[in-house]
């Protein structure tokens, strides 16, 4: 194991942050917080939607799902039993980038949520089996038809990532994945994933709350430190692209929902850059609450969008332009056309009317919230901890993001807008209902 580094507090993160690196590869870091008497553990593997091979899309979403089936030393269902029984909770969450688990625990069980991760991530093949495997593949189905098949505009996503990204490109497909890689792929085959990549040194161990980094950094190692590393993890496919689209690209589908709806979006910048800092400024300025441009004149003003179906948001992708996501939903009786003409003004006006300073203030406000409010809990600090040791290889680089959104200025917003937003960019998608309502 290598030296702790010394407690930092960076602008913006006012908690102390000590990290190490064991032998295996593992990176830990804790972020001790005294206030009440609990902890968060999150691991962090450098595996997402991003890194599957052809033929193996959806592979990290199910793992997800096969990583509380029972590992070597814990039976099915049973670390789900131990972490609740003792008062904690827990849950998992996958996206292009990368996967995650995590446990908020009383401190006192700190221990026993070190040795479950620490045996999932070494002991989960050896407890696989093919029963387990055809169980959870029906589960992850039955996920598809519940959020993205059956749900009004369910699928908008995975057709945005399909209409924003070339094929082959690893953003293209969502990490729901393909049914039909899923039922095709062999136990071995599935195993094999798991080797490659669920191992120390992909992953980051993060732990905040009440635990002092000496006590985390000796647990860890008693735990983490006798798995093997994996000698060669495959990189992830190549993902450079120049940035935002030279050509628009439209899609209509007629569908079971209840009223038309539109969503326009542009690649922009990669998240973690000064670029995406500035678009995510200009994400609250254009859509973010009733104040938004979009809110105003769409909603309050020309009364021909839905007030509570309309805004913009950035996903927060790190290894290619991101996509910033623009939405609106028609009025009864708005046709399509004038809601798509009263949306792209809109969006045009951040390149023609520079960005007020209320406006800046209050999407600066906003992003000030809503950054403290996910730090606020040690759950959110430790997987906030986690994102940028993993994406940037220090997580005291938590501690610039928000310093940077509020030196971004009006000037910042409309280069982006200009960069970014331009017509020859944009991916448009719209929905029509059944009923030829438009």
């Amino acid at each position: 194991m290598t030296s702790p580094t010394t407690p930092a507090v960076v602008t913006g993160y006012p908690w102390p942050i000590e990290t190490t690196r064991l032998d295996n590869g593992l990176r830990v870091v804790v972020s001790e917080d005294r206030t009440a008497p609990v902890v968060c553990v999150n691991l962090w593997y450098d595996v997402g939607s991003r890194h599957e091979p052809a033929g193996q899309t959806g592979f990290a979403h199910l793992f997800e799902h096969l990583m509380f089936e029972g590992s070597q030393h814990v039976a099915k269902t049973e670390h789900m039993r131990l972490v609740q029984g003792n008062g904690g909770s827990l849950n998992a969450t996958t996206n292009p980038d990368r996967t995650n688990y995590f446990e908020t625990m009383p401190a006192e069980h700190l221990e026993l949520a070190l040795w479950l991760e620490a045996d999932r991530m070494g002991g989960l093949v050896p407890a696989l089996t093919q029963e387990t495997l055809d169980n959870q593949r029906e589960v992850v189905k039955n996920e598809r038809r519940q959020r993205y098949e059956n749900v009004p505009y369910g699928d908008a996503w995975l057709r945005l990532l399909a209409l924003l990204y070339p094929e082959g490109h690893p953003y293209h497909h969502a990490t729901i994945g393909s049914m039909e890689d899923l039922n095709a792929a062999s136990l071995d085959t599935f195993k094999a994933f798991h080797q490659q990549y669920y191992a120390p040194n992909n992953a980051v161990l993060t732990v905040a709350g009440d635990a002092s980094p000496a006590e985390v950094f000796a647990l860890a190692e008693k735990y983490f430190g006798v798995l093997e590393p994996v000698s060669s993890i495959p990189p992830a496919p190549h993902s450079h692209l120049p940035g935002p689209a030279t050509s628009p690209v439209r899609e209509m589908v007629t569908a079971a929902v209840p009223a038309p709806r539109i969503y326009v979006s542009h690649r922009t910048h990669p998240f973690g850059t000064a670029g995406y800092d500035a678009i995510t400024v200009l994400a609250a300025v254009l859509g973010n609450g009733r104040g938004s441009r979009l809110y105003q004149r769409l909603a309050d003003g020309a009364r021909i969008a839905q007030p509570d179906y309309i805004g913009s948001y950035g996903v927060d992708l790190a290894h290619a332009p991101a996509p910033l996501i623009i939405t609106a939903t028609a009025k009864d009786g708005v046709p399509v056309e004038t809601l798509e003409e009263g949306l792209t003004e809109v969006i045009g006006s951040l390149v023609t009317e520079p960005v007020t300073e209320e406006e800046l203030s209050r999407a600066k406000a906003l992003l000030t919230t809503a950054w403290w409010r996910q730090v606020s809990t040690v759950g959110g600090r430790a997987d906030t901890l986690s994102r940028y040791t993993t994406q940037f290889g220090d997580p005291g680089a938590a501690g610039y993001r928000l310093p940077q959104w509020l030196a971004v200025t009006a000037d910042d917003v409309t280069d982006a807008a200009k960069y970014a937003l331009k017509p020859e960019s944009r991916v448009t998608l719209t929905y029509l209902p059944e009923n030829g309502e438009n």
